[in-house]
């Protein structure tokens, strides 16, 4: 099975954040912006949390509280779950579906370097059945 590092390589790994101090309205903005379900929370640089679509529904919508006024700081979800990029995706996915999320920041000695959803995870998972499916066929057939 594959690690994270494979992942990230495949996908455009550009890392998009908001601050604890933005509005929600504003993290909002920039999910759709980027057709993206969660942002990193970045402060000065450090990775603090994550802010998704859960949070928002759960945290705000649900709690009558206005998205142009409420800061990411306030809902955001601190010291989430990480991985690596050394874990494996197999790691990965027990992880979001034992813990029920979507989302799992990705850091090296600390450092923020992305983010891989349950997408990349599974489109990771059908990509490398579907080539050792072709690759049995082709020692099937002989080719």
């Amino acid at each position: 099975m594959g690690t994270v590092r494979s992942i990230l390589q495949m996908k455009n790994n550009r890392i998009v954040s908001v601050e604890p101090v933005s509005t929600v309205y504003q993290a909002l903005e920039t999910m759709v912006e980027n057709n993206v379900g969660a942002l990193l929370v970045v402060d000065a640089g450090r990775f603090v949390g994550i802010f998704t679509e859960r949070d928002y529904a759960r945290k705000v919508i649900l709690k009558g509280k206005a998205s142009r006024e409420t800061l990411v700081k306030e809902i955001m979800s601190e010291h989430p779950l990480a991985v690596s990029p050394a874990d494996t995706v197999e790691k990965c996915m027990q992880l979001m579906t034992n813990k029920f999320i979507r989302h799992l920041p990705v850091l090296e000695n600390d450092n923020l370097v992305g983010l891989v959803s349950i997408g990349d995870i599974v489109k990771y998972i059908i990509d490398e059945q579907k080539y050792i499916i072709e690759n049995l066929e082709h020692y099937i057939s002989g080719q």
